[in-house]
C-alpha cells in the first residue's frame, strides 16, 4: 500500500494497514538511528515549525531531532513567544506561518480539535502532537510500536491502562490504535476518571485493580491531569495512590514478563513509585528513544514519502 495522507490528526481514522506502514517506516528509521551516522536527507530543503502553544518537554525535543535526523530546518516556538500572546488568532498564526513558506506545520494545543481546524483552511501538511483531551496519535503510535517490540503482534494481548483516563489525550490514541490491533484493552481508575461510557469505545473498564492487573501482559500508567480538571475528582493524591499507585506488590499481580509504561512526565511515589520506574521491567525510556524514530516515520510521510522507499543513506 502507499501512503495517501497530507495530515496525521487522529488514530481514529487511521486503518489498521495505516498504522502498521507508520510501524514498519518507524522500524527502518530506528536502524538508522542506531548507526554512528544518524542523519539521512530525506526532507533536505524543507522546512518543519513546532507549533507548541501548550507546555512539552519529551514530544517538543522529540520532534525537533526527528525533523533534524531527517535533514529538515526547525524552527520551534511556543506559545510565550507566539504573537497569539498579543491576541492574534491561531489561523492566522498559522496562515503566516504558511506564508513564510514553512512546508509543515506540528501543532500542540489546549483545543480539541485544533489541529483539524488548521488541516481545513491550510494547505500544507498538519501533525497533530496533542489537542485538549482528544488525541496524541504520535504518542500512541510510539507505544504500541514499543508494546510490538516486546511482545509480537498485540492480537489477543492483555494490556491495561491505568490511571486519569477521562482527560488523557494518550489513552483515547492508544484506545484506537491498541484496538484495531486487536488487543484486549482494560481502562483501570478511579469511577470518577474511569466512566462506565468507556466501553462504547470497544473496552472493559474495571475499578478493582487486583483483577484488572490479573496476567496483564502491559500496564500503562498515566499522570493525574490536574490542569484539564475544573473540579477534583477524588479526595486526594495520597488516597490515590493508596489505591491505585503501582507498587511493588501491586506489580507482582502482573504478568511474570509484563512491561512497565508511562508516557511522561511521571510523577514518582503516585502512579508509580521509583523503583519500578526505574526497574528491569520498566520501558519508560525506550519509549522516549522510539518516539524518534516513530515522528520522523510521521514527518517522513505526510511530507509525501512512501514506506517502501525510505532513504537510508546520508
Amino acid at each position: 500500500m502507499s501512503w495517501n495522507r497530507k495530515n496525521l490528526l487522529t488514530l481514529e481514522e487511521l486503518t489498521l494497514a495505516e498504522i502498521n506502514q507508520i510501524h514498519a517506516t518507524a522500524a527502518a528509521f530506528k536502524q538508522i538511528l542506531g548507526r554512528s551516522v544518524k542523519k539521512v536527507p530525506a526532507l533536505r530543503g524543507k522546512t518543519v515549525v513546532n507549533l507548541f502553544l501548550e507546555p512539552s518537554t519529551r514530544t517538543r525535543l522529540s520532534f525537533e531531532m526527528a525533523a533534524k535526523r531527517l535533514s529538515a530546518d526547525v524552527v520551534s516556538f511556543d506559545a510565550a513567544h507566539s504573537s497569539t500572546t498579543k491576541g492574534e488568532t491561531l489561523r492566522d498564526t498559522a496562515q503566516n506561518i504558511q506564508a513564510l513558506n514553512a512546508d509543515m506545520i506540528v501543532l500542540r494545543h489546549a483545543a480539541s480539535g485544533s489541529p483539524l481546524y488548521l488541516s481545513r483552511v491550510l494547505n500544507i501538511p498538519v501533525i497533530n502532537a496533542g489537542d485538549g483531551a482528544h488525541e496524541h496519535p504520535t504518542q500512541g503510535l510510539l507505544d504500541t510500536f514499543t508494546m510490538k517490540e516486546h511482545l509480537g503482534e498485540l492480537y489477543g494481548r492483555k494490556i491495561v491502562i491505568l490511571g486519569d483516563i477521562l482527560f488523557s489525550r494518550v489513552a483515547r490514541s492508544n484506545i484506537h490504535a491498541l484496538t484495531k490491533m486487536g488487543a484486549a484493552v482494560t481502562l483501570v481508575g478511579p469511577s470518577t476518571l474511569v466512566p462506565d461510557w468507556f466501553t462504547d469505545m470497544g473496552v472493559q473498564v474495571s475499578h478493582d485493580l487486583k483483577s484488572a492487573l490479573a496476567d496483564a501482559e502491559v500496564v500503562m500508567l498515566l499522570r493525574i491531569q490536574h490542569e484539564r480538571q475544573a473540579s477534583g475528582h477524588f479526595p486526594s493524591l495520597g488516597e490515590y495512590t493508596s489505591m491505585f499507585g503501582l507498587n511493588k506488590t501491586r506489580a507482582s499481580w502482573l504478568n511474570p514478563k509484563a512491561i512497565i509504561m508511562h508516557p511522561g512526565p511521571i510523577n514518582r511515589g503516585v502512579e508509580i513509585d521509583s523503583d519500578l520506574a526505574d526497574g528491569p521491567r520498566s520501558v519508560i525510556l525506550q519509549q522516549v528513544t522510539n518516539g524518534i524514530a516513530v515522528r520522523m516515520a510521521a514527518l517522513y510521510l505526510c511530507a509525501g514519502g512512501q514506506p517502501d522507499h525510505v532513504i537510508t543513506t546520508s
